[in-house]
């Protein structure tokens, strides 16, 4: 098993998902199709469980071994145009100091969104998504849609797919204060502004 093998069992699916677009009915739809019992996610599962005990897949440390990815492919043509990555996250001793013991990793958007795939490595581990934790399955997550990763209960891998390999890591925003309406017009006299 390597890389070469792994993409090419994800090619068929690829082709199957190139002209969908993200989001909670997607979701349903690839858990219903796809979930953790199909042929096709026992597969996958398999083949980049075993790229990570081999060393070639989530093998780029992020913040530490408890947070890992590789991209595995590039978008081209073979691939349908997505990219391919695999992520490792594991909240065991984290230090982060959620209360429920929870990891977060980066920060990112998706601008063309993202197919999902969680993998618990760790019995009972789950990876949250745009609509709660998964503990093995899908994700969808919408296109425009931005999060933190979070992993639980230990550790999980992601095999997701973005279309033509979008992916924005930035700053999360900052919680807008609401600046009180008193102290608005309060400003608006100083600078002498009458409506």
């Amino acid at each position: 098993m390597n890389a070469e093998t792994l993409i090419e069992l994800c090619i068929p699916f690829l082709e199957e998902v190139k002209d969908m677009t993200t989001g909670t009915e997607v979701e349903r739809w690839l858990n219903d199709k796809y979930g953790p019992a199909s042929e096709l996610y026992r597969a996958l599962a398999g083949a980049v469980q075993q790229g990570v005990r081999d060393g070639w897949a989530a093998n780029v440390e992020i913040e530490g071994p408890h947070y890992r990815r590789s991209r595995l492919a590039e978008p081209s043509a073979r691939t349908l145009h997505f990219s391919i990555t695999a992520v490792w996250m594991d909240s065991t001793g984290n230090g982060q100091g959620h209360e429920d013991g929870r990891f977060r990793g980066q920060y990112h958007g998706h601008p063309y969104g993202e197919f999902n795939m969680v993998i618990p490595v760790t019995p009972g581990a789950a990876l949250n998504g745009p609509n709660g934790w998964c503990f093995g399955g899908w994700t969808a997550p919408a296109p425009g849609s931005q999060h933190y990763p979070e992993a639980k209960g230990g550790a999980v891998i992601a095999l997701f797919f973005l279309p033509s390999g979008r992916i924005s890591y930035h700053e999360a925003p900052q919680a807008r204060t609401r600046v009180p309406r008193r102290r608005v017009a309060d400003f608006a006299r100083l600078i002498g502004f009458t409506p």
